[in-house]
């Protein structure tokens, strides 16, 4: 029997086992499912999201990264991330109270940032780590007519991007493996895509809530492992729709962009939290986006929704159409294999 790669389960893998292990409860609004993050559950008048997601590539800001990666998916359900827990195991040789101190100030500091409780937990020195692992666990509360998932996506709405592609891949990379950038980025560059972690940040959070109150949402969603590509294709799968993407509409920072040319990755694949997709109403969209930027806030329409049948599809400059790429496991992962 073969042996699984490194990321993300197959999708039809993943189609299999969830198929199997449906949940029964029917206090369960919304299970597990390809292309929806967080569980909801209805808890009386309210109903509670709850997400758990881990961190396991490397990173020095890896307890603030936690927080954000689960509240952001907490908030593409139309929630207010409330609640946090984490579990922490650290490896057997190398854990000093430096690093557990950091890792916990870094947590407690995104915590307050996001005005989130840190509730719970477990933590351990475990064998045979060779770096930290942080699991987290977010929990929020939406009213049931406020609740937005990525299963939403309608016939003829716009697509909107928030921020630009890739910055969680392109700080990781910046952070991680300096040396291998040395000619392509200046000190100065390389020092700013280390910083796009807190800005313009991994949360979206706020682009979420202004979106919502502007009106005509009818799913959002945040690209993470396997880059926007995967996440476009999870969007259309969970909404059973199809998209257009506009290739020459998809804001990419200079620096990615040279960055993936000289390490040979292409930045559709690459991690991308920071980015926010909102599938919105035609005659909303614009609007939308309005209102980010009078809050300081970038977002681009990038594409529209169509027909399932039509499938997710990339137009270039000359309107010709090409499959949009998937990817078995997220680029950063070719990187640090031979890093």
């Amino acid at each position: 029997m073969p042996i699984l790669p490194i990321g993300k389960l197959p999708a039809d893998l993943l189609r299999t086992l969830l198929a199997r292990y449906m949940p029964t409860d029917p206090r369960v609004i919304v299970g597990p499912r390809v292309g929806v993050d967080a569980a909801v559950i209805e808890m009386g008048d309210r109903y509670l999201v709850a997400k758990t997601d881990p961190v396991t590539f490397a990173t020095d800001e890896i307890g603030w990264y936690t927080v954000h990666v689960n509240a952001n998916d907490v908030a593409c359900c139309g929630a207010v991330p409330r609640w946090f827990l984490t579990t922490l195991l650290l490896p057997e040789r190398d854990t000093t109270v430096e690093l557990v101190e950091r890792i916990f100030g870094q947590v407690s500091e995104a915590c307050r940032h996001l005005g989130v409780a840190l509730c719970g937990g477990h933590t351990e020195i475990t064998r045979s780590l060779s770096r930290p692992i942080v699991v987290g666990q977010m929990l929020g509360e939406v009213a049931p007519d406020g609740l937005v998932t990525a299963a939403g996506a309608r016939l003829g709405d716009v697509l909107l991007m928030t921020k630009s592609i890739a910055i969680e891949g392109t700080a990781l990379v910046a952070r991680e493996m300096p040396g291998n950038l040395a000619g392509v980025l200046s000190a100065e560059e390389l020092e700013r895509c280390r910083g796009l972690l807190r800005s313009p940040g991994i949360s979206v959070v706020r682009e979420a809530r202004l979106a919502l109150e502007t009106g005509g949402v009818h799913a959002l969603h945040d690209p993470t492992e396997g880059g926007l590509a995967t996440g476009l294709h999870e969007l259309a799968e969970a909404s059973q729709v199809g998209l257009v993407i506009d290739e020459a509409r998809l804001p990419v920072l200079d620096e990615c962009e040279r960055i993936c040319r000289h390490l040979g990755l292409d930045p559709l694949g690459l991690i991308a939290s920071g980015s926010l997709m909102i599938a919105a109403a035609a005659d909303r969209a614009q609007a939308i986006v309005e209102r980010l930027a009078g809050e300081g806030l970038m977002a681009a329409r990038i594409g529209h929704v169509v027909r399932a049948e039509q499938g997710c599809m990339l137009r270039d400059a000359d309107n010709r159409l090409r499959p949009l790429p998937t990817f078995a496991r997220d680029e950063v992962t070719r990187v640090f294999e031979v890093s």
